[in-house]
Formats: structure tokens, C-alpha cells, sequence
């Protein structure tokens, strides 16, 4: 758990950690100015860059899950929308254009605090390559896809409902989260 030491509000070094009047958990709160510091979940975005049958994928060149393949995402940055994050990590990533069609997954990692918003994207053309965090980039098909090479369960999950609502020609919001008490990789 993170642990707040100084106030962001008066610089006091007098933190609590109780749970505030009109609350129902325990949050810090500075002893000298009473300012309640509330830390909340991450957010994750990305794409799910596609092109005809194919999604393009990235080959992680940095921890956590260094040589694993993904999708490209990252952290939403203050003062963007979910997405031109997700716009923004493609391109910092795989160095790809994309246009956002819709959103396909939220995924929730309680135990790290992270809520995925994975979008379905299409990608304005095939001017890419691998970038400062990636080893590599490429297109691939359902079958060439390493489902047991995948960083992370979030993208498993996304990628996995994506090929069987191509299958099943649908379009629905994907919903899954890893329970809060589960010690897998996310």
C-alpha cells in the first residue's frame, strides 16, 4: 500500500490514517489541515489496433514482463481523454496511427489498483515499427497470436473476446477483472 508522509496541501508531516466522518474507509488525512488524501485506481489505455484480419501487437523491451507480447497501452496522462491516451500510447509504442472505432474492454486489477479501457482501433496505415518500449512489432492473425507468450491477463482476456466477436459478427463491451486476492501476473 502507498503510504502518504507529507501533506500535498500544507506540507505537514502529521498524517493519519483513520476513516473520515460521512466515509467507510480508511484514508490519510493530514492532522494540521484536515485535507483528506484519497488515492484511487490507475487507469490503463490502449488499442486493439486492427488491420482486415489481423491485430498489430508489441513485443515488450522493458519490465514488468520484459519479451512478452501485448497490445500497445500504458498509463492515461492528466489532461487527455481515455482516447487520445490510447491514440498516444499506440503511437509512443509502435510508432502506429490509429483511428478509435469503439470501446471493447474494461478490465478491472483490484490487487494493483489499475482499470484497463482497451478500444477497438483501425489503423490509417501500415507505416509502423517497434519504438522505445518494444522489441518488435507485426501484424498477426488469430493463429499466429501467442496466446502463452501474452503479458497480461487483461489482454488475454481482450484479445480473446476480440476474435470471437469477429467470429460471431458482434459488437459488445467486454466487462472482467482479476479478483483482488489472485497472485497471477496481471
Amino acid at each position: 500500500m502507498v503510504e502518504i508522509k507529507f501533506c500535498t496541501q500544507c506540507g505537514s508531516s502529521k498524517i493519519d490514517f483513520s476513516i473520515p466522518e460521512n466515509d467507510n474507509r480508511p484514508r490519510f488525512i493530514c492532522i494540521d489541515c484536515s485535507y483528506i488524501h484519497y488515492l484511487n485506481p490507475k487507469i490503463v489505455v490502449g488499442c486493439i489496433p486492427a488491420y482486415e484480419d489481423k491485430v498489430l501487437i508489441c513485443k515488450r523491451s522493458i519490465a514488468p514482463r520484459k519479451g512478452f507480447w501485448t497490445i500497445p497501452c500504458g498509463f492515461m496522462e492528466n489532461a487527455e481523454t481515455a482516447e487520445e491516451g490510447a491514440q498516444r500510447e499506440t503511437l509512443e509504442e509502435a510508432n502506429a496511427r490509429v483511428k478509435i472505432k469503439s470501446l471493447h474492454t474494461v478490465y478491472s486489477l483490484p490487487h494493483i489498483n489499475q482499470v484497463y479501457l482497451l478500444f477497438l482501433s483501425e489503423l490509417q496505415d501500415l507505416d509502423f515499427s517497434a519504438a522505445d518500449e518494444t522489441e518488435e512489432v507485426k501484424l498477426v492473425n488469430e493463429d499466429e497470436l501467442p496466446f502463452d507468450r501474452l503479458a497480461f491477463t487483461s489482454i488475454n482476456f481482450a484479445l480473446k473476446n476480440y476474435f470471437e466477436d469477429r467470429r460471431l459478427n458482434r459488437s459488445m463491451v467486454h466487462i472482467g477483472s482479476l479478483p483482488a486476492d489472485t497472485m497471477r501476473l496481471h
